[in-house]
């Protein structure tokens, strides 16, 4: 209790806000119901899944049974978000440019998890992703989510792009040293491994148990429609220019495990560096940041795992005069779900780490 002598501070809003997921049946709007049935804040009135559609959350995903007993997916269409104060659109590439204008009549916030609206510019469509957009009007209007290097604008933003599991990583690795002028911004290379789930819950031959199983493979190489994004997340937070002279080789490679991004990343530096400089970087940028964790120690996938953490470690080599950086998460939290609930925290108002952990699961 306070005297009356001294001020009350004033209490941050408790209202709970109405929240539809679009997209909900995949793994990414799967791991949306999780988190939002955590959060003190955020009550899903909304599943969608036109493959669902009908279907019991519970007979689908029985991992939520506890969560949503009743619950059942409806037709995905943007009359679901009706009424709703913010929508998250857990969709494939493609379908969130469809829906999203219609679903701007229907919701205040849209938080997009796709790479629909990630690109500034509507050329690179085409020539990453093999078609125009159809709503570059749109591009304009949404801001970049990756809270750690865009927050101030993320903040009361109605139209959010939540990047994902690869760029997420390879950014927040990269972007405080191009920033500082501590590695040249041409020439970096990023090797990055992912879970299967990275490619969704559809059945495809290339996912399969058999096929992923005692594997592991490259794959988009040279033209993955990532790159352009990684580009542009880094030299947006060092310039302010969509893409300025960032120029990355990325390679991705599917791992036969469930979750996870482990990103390495090779820079050569501008002038002669330590380990402890680089490090001492990393640290310094993210000392406040409350899912980034800095270390020494070698990340690793299992370390992040159900958590919105995001582990990273570098080192300078003097003999080949190479910088290496190395980002783990959970491609299904911070690399997406979870990177998208810090989001509508942000764009709401709400405590930016409400719902959200930062404690892996072990073993």
């Amino acid at each position: 209790m306070t005297s009356e002598a001294e001020p009350t501070a004033e209490l941050p809003s408790h209202r709970v806000y109405r929240v539809a997921v679009i997209g909900a049946s995949g793994f990414t709007g799967a791991e949306l119901l999780r988190i939002c049935a955590e959060h003190p804040q955020l009550e899903v009135v909304a599943a969608t899944g036109d493959s669902t559609a009908g279907k019991a959350v519970a007979e689908v995903y029985p991992s939520l049974a506890a969560a949503y007993p009743q619950a059942k997916f409806v037709p995905a269409a943007a009359q679901a978000a009706s009424g709703c104060d913010l929508a998250f659109c857990a969709l494939p590439h493609g379908a969130s440019q469809a829906l999203v204008p219609e679903l701007r009549n229907e919701t205040t916030h849209i938080v997009d998890l796709a790479a629909d609206f990630r690109l500034s510019d509507p050329a690179l469509y085409p020539q990453w992703y093999g078609e125009d957009h159809h709503a570059p009007e749109l591009l304009d209007e949404f801001v970049y989510g990756l809270p750690e290097l865009f927050r101030e604008a993320i903040k009361g933003a109605e139209l959010v792009a939540a990047p994902g599991c690869y760029v997420t990583a390879a950014s927040l690795a990269l972007a405080p040293l191009v920033a500082a002028g501590a590695i040249e911004a041409r020439g970096i290379i990023i090797d990055a491994a992912s879970g299967v789930s990275g490619a969704g819950r559809a059945a495809k031959a290339s996912t399969s148990f058999c096929t992923v199983d005692e594997d592991f493979v490259a794959y988009g190489l040279l033209a993955h429609r990532h790159t352009p994004e990684i580009e542009m997340a880094i030299s947006k937070h060092c310039n302010g220019g969509d893409v300025g002279d960032v120029q990355v080789l990325f390679t991705p490679h599917l791992a036969p495990m469930n979750r996870g991004i482990l990103a390495t990343c090779y820079a050569r530096p501008s002038a002669a560096t330590t380990t402890d400089q680089v490090l001492g970087l990393l640290a310094e940028t993210y000392q406040d940041e409350p899912f980034v964790v800095v270390s020494e120690r070698l990340p690793s996938t299992k370390a992040t795992l159900g958590s919105n953490s995001v582990h990273l470690s570098a080192r300078a080599d003097p003999r080949t005069g190479w910088v290496v950086v190395i980002a783990a998460l959970d491609n299904l939290v911070k690399g997406a779900s979870g990177q998208a609930v810090q989001c509508a925290n942000l764009s709401l108002g709400i405590d930016e780490t409400a719902g959200l952990t930062t404690t892996g699961l072990y073993p």
